[in-house]
């Protein structure tokens, strides 16, 4: 399948210095990992994380970014701002910024384009509620989230996308989709960037799990045959927790 990749969203914590001081204390406990490593950091954090990055093979990502190039978009930030201070990826479409800042597939759609085109890599996050698992809906509601970020996005281009299967009832809740559920969904996933690009340029594009993976859990859901790696929320402020996460990808 896509290439292993664990990815921590640090979502809204750690200031430049806490995040700093856990990079060190991270780094020696991955060094040499057998899959990519993204932090995904706040971004005030990135320059100063960027810094303490060097020489390692862990990459930098962002947790969102405007659309556009430049303008009056008080309190937005580009695609220019996050390379020049050290981004390669950058996460889009979390669904808490689908549900708490408005973002909706459109907006996923735009800011996944206009990544692709300034060259940072999108991890573009789909997921069900709890309500449309249980009716039995998600297949169908994951795909449709699927095609409509990334519309427009040819299949060469796709090839540059990372996608993030997030059950929204497992974020943050310490409930997780068992290892079979998030298979079958991420394997409906694969199933949709197949009939979009055709079976080959599916089997090469990286699809994560996200939704409460752990240092207790990750060694199953990475045995799945079709998750890829891992979107890491609470597991990743820790760093033994994040690195047994990294060293189960490995595996």
């Amino acid at each position: 399948m896509g290439r292993a990749i664990i990815a921590g969203n640090w979502k809204m914590n750690l200031t430049p210095s806490q995040g700093v001081a856990l990079v060190k204390e991270l780094l020696p406990k991955i060094e040499g990992a057998g899959c990519e490593v993204v932090l995904c950091v706040p971004f005030v954090d990135i320059a100063p994380v960027a810094g303490a990055l060097t020489g390692s093979k862990v990459r930098l990502g962002a947790q969102n970014l405007h659309f556009k190039a430049s303008g009056a978009y008080t309190g937005e930030v580009s695609a220019a701002m996050l390379k020049e201070a050290g981004a390669e990826y950058v996460i889009i479409g979390h669904s808490e910024r689908r549900q708490y800042f408005a973002e909706s597939d459109e907006t996923v759609n735009l800011k996944a384009l206009f990544a692709l085109e300034n060259g940072l890599i999108p991890i573009v996050c789909v997921g069900e509620s709890l309500a449309q698992r249980e009716s039995g809906e998600t297949n169908a509601f994951v795909a449709g989230q699927v095609r409509a970020a990334l519309q427009g996005i040819g299949a060469q281009a796709a090839k540059g996308i990372v996608l993030a299967y997030e059950p929204i009832w497992a974020i943050g809740t310490g409930r997780v989709a068992t290892n079979e559920q998030a298979n079958e969904t991420i394997g409906a996933i694969r199933k949709t960037l197949g009939e979009l690009y055709g079976p080959e340029t599916a089997k090469g594009i990286t699809i994560q799990y996200g939704g409460s993976m752990n240092a207790q859990n990750a060694d199953g859901l990475m045995a799945m045959p079709e998750i890829d790696g891992g979107l890491i929320g609470g597991a990743s402020l820790k760093a033994e927790d994040f690195a047994a996460i990294v060293r189960a990808a490995s595996r």
